[in-house]
C-alpha cells in the first residue's frame, strides 16, 4: 500500500490520479489532498477517499471545507504554507505535483527534503529551478517521476539503457489547435478557439499553452533536467495524432518510441507503480484506427514561444524562470481578454529583456526573479490596456 499526497487534487491531473486510486484500491491510497478553490469537488474527494489530510489554498474557503468535513477524523488546513508544510508528513510515501505553474516549486522542494519521492506533473518546477530541484533529489535520494505524456514516453524508452548511450531525445508535439496556421490568423484568434485542444482534455492554462507551443518550450526546458541533457540533444517534432508520445535516439541510430492512446491516466499509473507495470482497463490502441502518423517540423517563427524557451534555456541562469513568469502572466491576460494571442510572445520577449540575469541563482534569486516578472509583465498589460 503506498500513501500519495495529490498536490491539486481538483484539477485534470488530480482527478484522474484519483481515478487510478479507486480503480486500485489495494495499492493506493489518498492521505493529503489539496485545491486551490474548488471547494466543493474537494469536499465531493475527501468524503470518498478519508484522507489524513485536506489543504484549501484560499483561506475564506477554510470553514466551508472545515464545516463539511466536520463529522470526520480529517484534519482540514488552509493556505499555501499549509501545504507545503503538510507534504513532509510522515505517512506520505509518494507526493503527486499537479499544482499549476510556479506554485508548484515549494511544496516539490519541502518533499523532496523531507525523503519523499515525487510524481512530477507541474513541469514549471523544473523549468524554473531544474538545476536546484535535481541536486536536492539526489542528496536526498528522492526519484523524481514524470508524469508529462512526453516525459514519461521518454523516461519508459530510457528503462534498461546507459545515459551515455543517448545521441539525442525527441519530444511530440500534437501541434495544438492552430497547427499550420499563420500570422494573420493567429493575430485575431479567440479565447474559446485556444481552449479546444484537438486530442487532449487539459486545463485551461495547460491548454492555452500548447496552442502557443509554450508548454512544449517548457517540456524541452524540463527533459534537460530530468534527462541531464545539453540542449542540442533535444529536438521538437509536430505529430498531430499524439500516438508517439515521444522517442529517444541512440548512438547506434537506434530510435524508441513510447506510444499509446491521448491518456493522461497511463502516465500516471506508470509514475504511481514504477518499476511495476499493473494491468489496468483502459482502451487499447490498434494501428487500425491510426492508418497513418505523420510528422513535422515545428513553425518557430509563426508560434515564437518554443524559440523564447529554446533561447532561455541556451541562457541559463534564471532566464528560464523570467520566461515562465511572464507567460504565467501572458496566459491569465489572454484568458481576460486583456492580451491577444500574439501578445503574449511579445509580453515575454519583453520580460526577458528587462528583467536582470542571474547566472548562478539560487532559490531567493528565483523567488525575486518570479516576482520582479509579475510585477513588470502585470504593468506592462495595465499600461498598454490604459
Amino acid at each position: 500500500m503506498k500513501s500519495i499526497a495529490i498536490l491539486g487534487s481538483t484539477g485534470s491531473i488530480g482527478t484522474q490520479t484519483l481515478q487510478v486510486v479507486r480503480e486500485n484500491p489495494e495499492l493506493f491510497r489518498a492521505c493529503l489532498l489539496t485545491a486551490q478553490s474548488n471547494a466543493d469537488l474537494l469536499i465531493k474527494q475527501a468524503l470518498e477517499f478519508l484522507p489524513e489530510y485536506v489543504v484549501v489554498g484560499q483561506d475564506n474557503l477554510f470553514y466551508t471545507v472545515k464545516e463539511a468535513l466536520r463529522h470526520t477524523s480529517i484534519q482540514v488546513l488552509a493556505g499555501s504554507k499549509a501545504i507545503t508544510d503538510m507534504v513532509t508528513a510522515p505517512e506520505i510515501d509518494l507526493v503527486l505535483t499537479a499544482l499549476v505553474g510556479f506554485a508548484g516549486l515549494q511544496p516539490t522542494i519541502a518533499a523532496i527534503k523531507a525523503g519523499k519521492d515525487i510524481a512530477l506533473a507541474n513541469k514549471e518546477t523544473l523549468v524554473v529551478a531544474g538545476e536546484l530541484v535535481m541536486k536536492l533529489a539526489k542528496e536526498h535520494n528522492v526519484s523524481i517521476l514524470p508524469v508529462d505524456s512526453e516525459h514519461s514516453a521518454i523516461f519508459q524508452c530510457l528503462v534498461g539503457e546507459e545515459p551515455q548511450s543517448i545521441e539525442k531525445i525527441i519530444l511530440t508535439a500534437s501541434g495544438g489547435p492552430f497547427r499550420g496556421k499563420d500570422i494573420e490568423f493567429l493575430s485575431a484568434v479567440t479565447k474559446s478557439q485556444a481552449l479546444k485542444h484537438p486530442n487532449w482534455v487539459m486545463g485551461a492554462k495547460i491548454t492555452i499553452d500548447s496552442a502557443s507551443l509554450m508548454n512544449k518550450g517548457l517540456e524541452v526546458i524540463e527533459a534537460k533536467w530530468l534527462f541531464d541533457l545539453r540542449a542540442d540533444q533535444i529536438d521538437v517534432i509536430v505529430h498531430p495524432q499524439s500516438i508517439i508520445h515521444s522517442l529517444v535516439q541512440f548512438k547506434d541510430s537506434s530510435v524508441k518510441a513510447q506510444m499509446g492512446l491521448p491518456d493522461m491516466k497511463l502516465p500516471i499509473q506508470y509514475a504511481l507503480t514504477y518499476p511495476q507495470r499493473i494491468k489496468n482497463n483502459f482502451t487499447r490502441f490498434s494501428f487500425a484506427d491510426f492508418p497513418y502518423l505523420t510528422f513535422e517540423q515545428p513553425d518557430l517563427k509563426t508560434f515564437r514561444n518554443l524559440a523564447l524557451a529554446f533561447a532561455a534555456l541556451d541562457t541559463g541562469g534564471n532566464m528560464p524562470c523570467i520566461v515562465n513568469a511572464a507567460n504565467e502572466v501572458a496566459v491569465a491576460g489572454f484568458l481576460k481578454e486583456q492580451v491577444t494571442f500574439l501578445g503574449m510572445s511579445d509580453l515575454i520577449e519583453e520580460c526577458t529583456q528587462r528583467i536582470s540575469l542571474h547566472k548562478e541563482p539560487g532559490l531567493e534569486d528565483y523567488l525575486n526573479t518570479d516576482l520582479e516578472t509579475r510585477t513588470l509583465a502585470q504593468n506592462l498589460i495595465f499600461k498598454k490596456g490604459a
